[in-house]
């Protein structure tokens, strides 16, 4: 088994376990002791022996630092990381105590401690050596968390495949008797089935963003339309890239598994990220190059086309679109209201023209569009996006 060196760690500290995990996990199919070593690990890492938790803390950091640059690529940073391996079986005594006081707990024929949710359904918390396991872990996180922050609501967003696991916590939380129960929910989402990058077939998100980011700047580079400096120091390809991914992504029901197209992804004539930053760039250009000037007051009766109607329609319902998304945790609700918005727009181009009209009328029209142009901007936003200028 080959060694990971300390300084692989610290440079790729996410594929370096990943490899680590899959050459342990090979090399246990023909040697029982590799699982019994790993058993040993974990306990040390339970009891707070030798020097097991200090590398293990050190790996975390790596890991930390790791996440924080890929994940603020995509605009995302957390405010705490805050996880159920926190949680080891000592710091864990007082809620075991707890459930044998309430008769939770009964001990099977493996000697492992089993609560029973009916239905001969026995959920183990502690195995025989003492130690514990993922949902005895997540059981001390949610009692925690709650008395950290008294929380009005605590989403676990997790997969499909682990409901069962989220539906056993929500029921022993249940005959524990905890009161504030129904504020956990746990949003899940489907799985992505077909994404392979050029570097093979383990999905590692940096390599899925440098791809996206590497097939924008090639079709920047073949556009003849393309108004970016194509240099070092433009990120619009990224940008793309990024947007391409997620809106293909969030466009779906969360719940539905979908099989990956980079082509759909990429389609600027589709309902796609590309085809919402592309949208967002006309109407920043409009204003730029129409020579109208924006005004303050709508004059309805110099906006008389049948295409404003439907454009005003669409604006009017934007609160209402953001408050449904929220309310079903559904990003497809905005991601699809973004594609009609977006598609008016561009067949509102078709028809009202801002340059070189009298200029009561271009300056109505360039309100319309302006305003437009802050519902795309807002609702890009509010899905992870940025609204660039030029692409």
């Amino acid at each position: 088994m080959a060694n990971i060196d300390e300084d692989e760690m610290k440079k790729s500290p996410i594929k370096a376990l990943y490899i680590a995990y899959v050459t342990a996990n090979k090399l246990a199919e023909t040697d029982p002791s590799v699982l019994e070593r790993a058993r040993e690990i974990f306990n040390d890492l339970e009891t707070g022996a030798g020097v097991t938790g200090e590398q293990w803390k050190v790996f975390k950091q790596y890991t930390v630092e790791e996440l924080k640059q890929i994940y603020g690529r995509i605009g995302v940073t957390f405010d705490e990381y805050h996880w159920e391996s926190m949680y080891s079986a000592k710091s864990m005594d007082k809620i075991i105590k707890l459930m044998e006081k309430m008769q939770l707990l009964t001990t099977d024929e493996q000697n492992r401690k089993i609560i029973n949710l009916g239905n001969g359904k026995n959920i183990p918390v502690i195995k025989s050596d003492g130690s514990t396991l993922y949902i005895t872990r997540d059981i001390a996180a949610a009692i925690d968390r709650f008395e950290r922050n008294n929380f009005d609501c605590m989403y676990y967003v997790v997969d499909n495949t682990q409901a069962g696991h989220f539906s056993n916590l929500l029921e022993i939380l249940k005959q524990m008797e905890i009161p504030w129960v129904e504020r956990l929910k746990h949003i899940r989402f489907g799985r992505i089935h077909g994404m392979r990058t050029r570097k093979g077939n383990v999905m590692f998100l940096e390599d899925i963003l440098n791809t996206a980011r590497d097939t924008m700047k090639q079709r920047q580079l073949d556009s003849p339309t393309t108004k970016v400096p194509m240099n070092l120091t433009d990120n619009s390809s990224d940008i793309l890239g990024i947007s391409a991914m997620m809106i293909n992504d969030l466009k779906k029901d969360r719940q539905r598994d979908y099989t990956f197209d980079w082509d759909a992804a990429f389609d600027l004539k589709g309902n796609t990220g590309v085809k919402l930053q592309y949208t967002h760039c006309r109407l920043v250009n409009l204003e730029r190059n129409c020579g109208a000037i924006l005004t303050s007051e709508c004059e309805p009766s110099l906006l008389q086309e049948e295409v404003v109607d439907d454009l005003i329609l669409l604006i009017a319902k934007f609160d209402e679109v953001i408050l449904k998304s929220y309310k079903e945790m559904e990003p497809c609700v905005l991601t699809a209201y973004l594609f009609k918005l977006s598609n008016t727009v561009n067949r509102a181009f078709k028809t009202l023209r801002v340059k070189d009209e009298p200029t009561d009328v271009a300056s109505q029209r360039l309100l319309l569009f302006h305003v437009a142009k802050n519902v795309l901007a807002q609702g890009m936003r509010l899905l992870g996006l940025t609204p660039l200028e030029k692409m």
